[in-house]
């Protein structure tokens, strides 16, 4: 099935490379920004790595949201809350995908965890139940979803009831992604918390990418 994806605050490098990644899968994508200047100057960035293919378009993130059947979250920790509150309206009654990790410069290698448990627990907060908070993609880098190789990484897709987890995880599926259920908004915790990890091992053995694999479940299963 093909959505309309809003990405707010899409003009970063990993709203870039979703969407990318899923224009090239069939879904229509809306970058969103605070300023439509930078939205569709990400588009024309998109189209050129498309050459000319996908339906990208840019506009700012309330008209990105409004438009959209899925939403999806890139801005930084820093602007997640002052986000949120100004599109609670626009947000409600549909699935919101949190990308967002909670990242507190300069100690990005430490797991830093807001009060409400999470990233995604802070949406839901602040969103309300509405609205179907899923954390999602926190461990998947930009550097993988610009490049046309396939990603040897796996994603845990947590939060909102569980049809919302299946839209999420098919969504991951049409990027060439494996995708694992790990359950309730609660569990985000540990999805977000593993970015910081990576991003220690990134440091640790000089490497631009590091993922996680999920092993021991077979196909059949």
């Amino acid at each position: 099935m093909a959505y309309t994806i809003g990405i707010i605050g899409g003009t970063g490098r990993e709203g870039r490379g979703l969407g990318y990644r899923w224009a090239k899968a069939g879904h229509k994508i809306i970058i969103g920004s605070r300023s439509e200047e930078k939205a569709l100057a990400a588009v024309e960035e998109l189209k050129a790595r498309l050459h000319g293919e996908g339906d990208v378009s840019g506009t700012t993130n309330d008209k990105a949201v409004r438009a959209c059947d899925i939403a999806v979250l890139t801005v930084p920790f820093a602007a997640h809350r002052s986000t949120l509150e100004g599109l609670k309206e626009e947000l409600q009654g549909k699935i919101m995908i949190d990308v967002v990790v909670p990242l507190v410069p300069p100690k990005v290698t430490r797991v830093q965890m807001p009060a409400e448990g999470s990233a995604a627990q802070q949406a839901q907060a602040i969103l309300g139940d509405d609205v179907k908070v899923v954390a999602a993609f926190q461990t998947i880098s930009f550097e993988h979803l610009l490049s046309d190789k396939e990603i040897e990484c796996d994603v845990l897709v947590a939060g909102g009831d569980q049809a919302a987890r299946e839209v999420v995880i098919g969504l991951a599926k049409d990027i060439g992604l494996k995708a694992w259920d790990a359950g309730v908004i609660q569990n985000a915790v540990v999805v977000e918390g593993l970015t910081s990890i990576l991003i220690g091992l990134n440091l640790k053995y000089k490497v631009p990418s590091s993922g996680i694999r999920i092993t021991g479940i077979n196909d059949a299963a």
